[in-house]
């Protein structure tokens, strides 16, 4: 359900209105993070707590869960399972004999081999009971008379112990209330407009035909944007053109298992590209009855529903015929279900039209695709508009959008880190660092634009306690000195240290280590259970001593290791002089130079994918101070690199640079050969482990400056898309 206007958007309603429907339809909701955890209870409240429940879900053991799960089970040393699970391929069943060489480096025996053994028999089997995403089943009737129900972990809910196709087997009314992290970002934005330049922006009446926005779209310029970030999708944008929001309605839909498994992508891009250059091209379809029904898609099925309409145009498929065949394509377990359609549109489409087999069989296979996932036309029309919408909001109030997906995080494609450097490269949001006198709780945007981190971004620094530092400054005014600070913020040691790491005290001490020195004299407040935090006695403090001032790099580790992001200097820039003996480029020489030139080059790993459909291929993304860089790692280096690809933040990579024609201007690297960047050769500081100086006995445990503890959180394919 959403507000797209199912007669102007020509959206397929056979799924919901056809004489032979017997099953009640579900019901998908997006709503922002914040409202999702109102509605859960309020349903509860609605219909009884005991004729609504949460759906459950039956996570299954993947490769790396069992290798920890058991190796711990066989008394294996930690350190080796971990390395073993963390070199282990999580896309699919892979070869866990080959894993432990790889993460041990040889062949062991004694306990190594029932690893394996157990490991491979575990694969596919529950591993627990879970609470799926968002579904809740509503019943006439008391649920306890239908199923079982337990106690969800989460107070004053309950859970339904059958997985959502079970449910709907069932007969229960299923509804998914989802948590959309873009429309949190969305209303966060709003407001902050609203807040900062006196502006009320209305979504709903912005321009839809904005040629900014549409030159942003256009030139892949969508990082942090709804749906259309991800490097598929930049290197299909630049392709497609997209000029309206029906054709975003296409964009955010082709890059899914459905139309890549089915062969939709590559012809619908080229019937594009052809139409574009001539207008009086004509498009080719697989059948002739197809045109009615594909002609929007350029003669590919690209949603769901055309899956209903091609079969009833094509095979003679009865509407409710066609609906249990998407019925079947929805559930994980689709493939026995998909098999019992399969002769049934053969013969229907001999019987109907005269097609034959190997037509018929053609355009099966364009259907049978969709048996991984696609989207229909209305989700593919919300989404398109919320892309554009987000768009348009960073095209023209960038640095709101900014600090709106800073809150927001995790979500999206890319971590804060990304997003930051973008910025800063781009020059359309000035960012600046925590300050105990300037940030708020959350990232702000000040009256001269520019976006402040906020300290609640501080790693480590507790929620309350923060809150209670900024309630204090906007009481009794700003802090003074560090004195100030640790007598009036109503936080305690460990969070004042923590801000303090993070570089936030430096106004009042000129720099960290200062900053520390001074507050391990201040002795701050002190936790006490149950009561609150002990403040100290606003004591004038010794000037501190003159101590080493953080090398660049040291400084680089500690924005990671408390903000999680660094608007200093890029890792790679701090890298590149030790690397001038290499044949080292940036990301922004790979724009001048020719097609198929050897290249080196090194960076920042931002995402890790290696679809189901990529046959092997690992696709990475990753950056430097000047830009990003994309990385195609063909199966055999992966597999003789496989831990470096998986585990290294910083990489060196080797490779043939790749600017095709059909790629309409992407630039990509094919990797030969590839290694783990290391920090700079030169003595470090002691880094204090901020935690244990709360601690009575006072142990100091010096800390490497060791980049891959703090590195941002790479997204990976195996972990999903967060809303």
């Amino acid at each position: 359900l959403s507000h797209i206007d199912p007669i102007a958007n020509e959206l397929f309603l056979g799924r919901f209105l056809n004489e032979e429907l017997t099953a009640l339809p579900d019901i998908d909701l997006d709503f922002p993070r914040d409202v999702r955890e109102k509605l859960i209870p309020r349903i509860h409240d609605r219909y009884g707590r005991e004729r609504s429940a949460l759906v459950a879900a039956f996570p299954t053991f993947k490769v790396r869960g069992a290798i920890r799960e058991l190796g711990k089970v066989l008394g294996l040393p930690p350190g080796e399972i971990e390395r073993v699970a963390r070199g282990a391929e999580p896309f699919g069943m892979g070869d866990v004999r080959h894993d432990v060489e790889v993460g041990l480096g040889s062949h062991r025996e004694g306990r190594w081999p029932w690893l394996v053994k157990l490991a491979e028999e575990a694969y596919g089997l529950p591993r627990h009971l879970s609470q799926h995403t968002g579904g809740m089943i509503v019943s006439t009737r008391p649920l306890v008379d239908c199923c079982p129900v337990l106690p969800a972990a989460m107070e004053g809910r309950q859970l339904c112990q059958w997985d959502k196709d079970s449910c709907s087997d069932a007969g229960f009314l299923k509804i998914d209330l989802l948590g959309l992290g873009m429309l949190s970002a969305v209303e966060r934005c709003v407001e902050s407009i609203a807040r900062t330049r006196g502006e009320r922006v209305d979504l709903s009446r912005i321009p839809f035909d904005d040629a900014e926005t549409y030159r942003a779209i256009q030139a892949a310029d969508t990082m942090g944007v709804f749906q259309i970030e991800s490097r598929a999708q930049m290197a299909s944008l630049r392709r497609t053109q997209p000029e309206t929001l029906d054709d975003l309605t296409i964009q955010v839909a082709i890059v899914r298992p459905g139309p890549i498994v089915g062969g939709a992508v590559n012809p619908y891009i080229a019937h594009r590209q052809k139409l574009r250059e001539d207008p009086s091209f004509e498009v080719p379809y697989a059948h002739p009855s197809l045109e009615p029904v594909l002609r929007d898609t350029l003669g590919t099925i690209i949603f769901q529903d055309q899956v209903l309409e091609v079969a009833m145009a094509f095979a003679g498929f009865s509407p409710g015929e066609a609906e249990g065949l998407r019925r079947a394509m929805s559930r994980k377990r689709s493939a026995e279900a998909i098999e019992a359609h399969h002769e049934r549109f053969v013969s229907g489409a001999a019987h109907t039209h005269g097609a034959d087999a190997a037509t018929a069989e053609r355009i099966w296979e364009m259907v049978q695709g969709f048996s991984g996932f696609g989207f229909p036309k209305a989700h593919g029309a919300a989404f398109g508009l919320l892309a554009y919408q987000s768009t348009w909001l960073r095209v023209h109030y960038g640095p709101e959008f900014l600090c709106a997906l800073l809150n927001e995080q995790p979500m999206g494609f890319y971590p804060s880190d990304a997003l930051a450097h973008e910025a800063q490269r781009a020059k359309h949001s000035e960012l600046l660092g925590a300050d105990v006198n300037e940030s708020a709780v959350e990232c702000t945007v000040d009256a001269d634009g520019r976006v402040r981190l906020g300290l609640g971004f501080v790693s480590g620094a507790r929620a309350d306690e923060v809150a209670a530092l900024v309630a204090e400054r906007e009481r009794g005014g700003r802090y003074h000195s560090i004195a100030d600070l640790a007598s009036r913020a109503g936080a305690g040691r460990p969070s004042l240290e923590h801000i303090a790491w993070a570089g936030a005290c430096d106004v009042l001490a000129g720099g960290r280590r200062p900053a520390l020195w001074q507050l391990g004299v201040a002795t701050p407040g002190d936790r006490l259970a149950g009561i609150g935090t002990q403040l100290s006695l606003p004591l004038d403090l010794p000037v501190a001593p003159a101590l080493r001032a953080l090398k660049p790099w040291e400084a680089m580790v500690a924005d990671y290791a408390t903000t999680g992001l660094t608007l200093g200097a890029h890792p790679m820039a701090l890298l590149r002089p030790h690397l001038q003996d290499r044949r080292l480029v940036s990301s922004r020489d790979l724009e001048t130079l020719p097609h198929e030139t050897p290249v080196a080059i090194g960076g920042l790993v931002v995402a890790r994918q290696r679809p189901g459909t990529a046959k092997g291929i690992v696709f990475m993304l990753m950056e430097d101070e000047l830009g990003t860089i994309n990385l195609i790692v063909p199966p055999d280096v992966y597999e003789r690199h496989r831990l470096t690809v998986r585990s290294e933040p910083l990489v060196f990579a080797e490779g043939c640079l790749e600017k095709l024609p059909i790629a309409a201007g992407a630039i990509n690297i094919l990797v030969h050969r590839i290694r783990g960047l290391e920090a700079p050769a030169e003595r470090m500081g002691e880094v204090v482990e901020l935690a244990e100086r709360a601690r009575a006995d006072r142990d100091e445990r010096p800390e490497t400056a060791d980049f891959r503890g703090v590195a941002p959180a790479v997204q990976s394919f195996a972990q999903g898309r967060r809303r």
